[in-house]
C-alpha cells in the first residue's frame, strides 16, 4: 500500500502524516509499515536545529497511525468511522531517530471491541527497537457525530 492508498484511510495530512508505505497487513491481526525520516521534516526546525532528533511522541504517533490503518481494515464501514487516540501506556524510548533513518512500524491487536481497540506497537531502525508501547484508540461513528451538531 503506497501513500496514495494510505490517504484514503487516514484523515492525517502533511505535515502530520507519518506513514509512507504499508509493507504487510493482516486485517484483524497486525500491520508492518514504514516511515522514512528526512532532514526536511518540519519538526527538525525546532527539535533540535544543530542535532536533529525525531521527537519520541511523533514516533509513537507514527505507530498509532499504522495501527489506525490496521483498524480501518478490520472494521465494517470504515469510511463512516473516525479513529482517535485515547491513551498511550508503557511507552519506552530506547534510541534516538535522526534524518536518514527508516522507521519500521509494527502494530498488533491486543483487543478489538466495537468502540475501543488496544494495540501493542513498536518502531525499529534496522534491528534495533527505538520505541514501543501500548495504544488505546476509540472508534467514533461519524454519522452519530453529525446528528449531535
Amino acid at each position: 500500500m503506497k501513500v496514495e492508498d494510505i490517504l484514503n484511510f487516514l484523515p492525517h495530512r502533511y505535515p502530520f502524516l507519518l506513514v509512507d508505505r504499508v509493507i504487510d497487513i493482516q486485517p484483524g491481526k497486525s500491520i508492518v509499515a514504514v516511515k522514512n525520516v528526512t532532514a526536511n521534516e518540519s519538526f527538525f526546525e525546532g527539535h533540535f536545529p544543530k542535532f536533529k532528533i525525531m521527537p519520541g511522541v511523533l514516533i509513537i504517533e507514527a505507530v498509532a497511525q499504522a495501527g489506525g490503518i490496521l483498524l480501518y481494515h478490520s472494521i465494517s464501514d470504515p469510511m463512516k468511522k473516525l479513529v482517535v487516540l485515547s491513551k498511550i501506556q508503557n511507552a519506552r524510548f530506547r534510541k534516538i531517530v535522526t534524518p536518514g533513518d527508516q522507521l519500521r512500524l509494527e502494530a498488533e491487536f491486543v483487543k478489538l471491541r466495537s468502540r475501543v481497540c488496544h494495540i501493542r506497537g513498536r518502531a525499529s531502525v534496522g534491528e534495533e527497537v527505538v520505541a514501543e508501547g501500548e495504544i488505546v484508540a476509540s472508534i467514533i461513528d461519524l454519522e452519530g457525530m453529525n446528528e449531535h451538531r
